[in-house]
């Protein structure tokens, strides 16, 4: 599996209980907290980021409620939605990203047709990849939305069961067969890591987790931290860090132990934030950060690329060098934020027409 920089969110169940529709501001804040991390990861390189909040797992339980409950309706019709919700976007920020990479003398074959339908890996060169490495979740995610209709049926014959089993994939891949290397093996790796977190959305959705007993849930939520957290601290020397973005089956482990704990206590406390609409612009903010989520991860690492020259351009005026910490990467992050919300206001209208809204410059 080839290394890549990962931080992505997507789709998040708007459901306060199993069978209760509604916005759900618990889950609208994990989401919103996962894009500040992501960020953050992308702009400091922190290895420990992913043991503290696991985005990548988080997001992918969130999605895979949302998906479950979709699948209430018919199954063609839930992935339509989701490629058109999704693709038009990608398409957007594809179409700057892949000018800029021909002007810098690339020149693709056919593997450009992954540039329309993220089914593998998009091609790129060296120059772009900061831009383009990230694109690994959308490929992930577009695979659980297609695969979802049938693991939905398999999860209802035998929930636990399947549930559990989920996990040996990314053990044989880890210890029996490392899978090809290419784009399918890099996509299988991907889907094994997260199969459970992805299945574990279906399990909020029926229920199952409401009716496990807390002692079940704790003590395979501990273990199964406690594995991924051991083989990640434990395999420094062989993979050059602890970081669980490098490490599949110590990601695999810890998001599934850490994200089963968020699930089992949104199901058994009925845990809502609603409170949060009290504070009416840390509120209004976590609504912004979903509404526009595709839009944030697209174009984030495009915004701390742009902030680097551009604090090079603070350096030239001589109040900004005596009284702003420019190297400071806080600085950087702050900056990047600043690039990041002129996307969102610029590009992020082109969510609103994928889902077939009025175009708005904020929800």
């Amino acid at each position: 599996m080839g290394a890549h920089s990962k931080g992505g969110v997507r789709e998040v169940d708007a459901t306060t209980s199993p069978r209760t529709a509604g916005r759900d501001r618990y889950f609208d804040t994990l989401r919103a907290v996962a894009l500040i991390r992501v960020v953050a990861y992308h702009t400091f390189g922190w290895a420990w980021a992913g043991l503290v909040f696991p985005s990548m797992g988080i997001m992918f339980g969130l999605a895979g409620t949302l998906m479950a409950k979709s699948l209430e309706r018919p199954p063609l019709t839930v992935v339509k939605s989701r490629l058109r919700r999704l693709l038009p976007p990608f398409w957007f920020w594809g179409f700057f990203v892949v000018v800029a990479m021909l002007v810098h003398g690339w020149m693709p074959g056919w593997q450009i047709v992954y540039w329309i339908v993220p089914l593998g890996d998009p091609p790129g060169n060296a120059w772009g990849v900061q831009a383009w490495e990230i694109l690994w979740y959308l490929r992930t995610y577009l695979w659980f939305v297609l695969l979802s209709p049938l693991l939905l049926k398999v999860f209802r014959r035998a929930p636990v069961p399947v549930l559990l089993l989920s996990l040996c994939p990314i053990l044989v891949l880890t210890f029996l067969w490392s899978g090809p290397d290419n784009r399918f093996g890099s996509a299988l790796w991907d889907l094994s890591t997260y199969l459970f977190c992805w299945l574990l959305g279906f399990a909020h959705r029926d229920g199952v987790l409401h009716r496990t007993r807390p002692a079940v849930v704790v003590v395979l939520s501990l273990a199964a931290m406690g594995y991924g957290g051991w083989y990640a601290v434990g395999h420094q020397a062989e993979f050059g860090t602890y970081d669980l973005d490098e490490i599949p089956l110590a990601q695999a482990f810890w998001s599934a132990g850490f994200v089963l704990l968020l699930m089992w206590a949104k199901a058994r406390f009925r845990i809502d934030f609603a409170g949060l609409t009290r504070f009416r612009r840390l509120d209004r903010l976590v609504t912004v950060f979903n509404a526009r989520a595709v839009t944030i991860y697209l174009w984030h690492e495009i915004a701390l690329i742009l902030a680097v020259p551009l604090i090079d351009r603070f350096w030239q005026v001589p109040a900004f060098e005596t009284y702003l910490p420019l190297e400071s990467q806080w600085f950087m992050f702050g900056v990047g934020w600043i690039l990041i919300a002129g996307f969102v206001l610029g590009c992020g209208w082109v969510e609103d027409v994928a889902a077939k809204r009025k175009p708005r410059l904020l929800p």
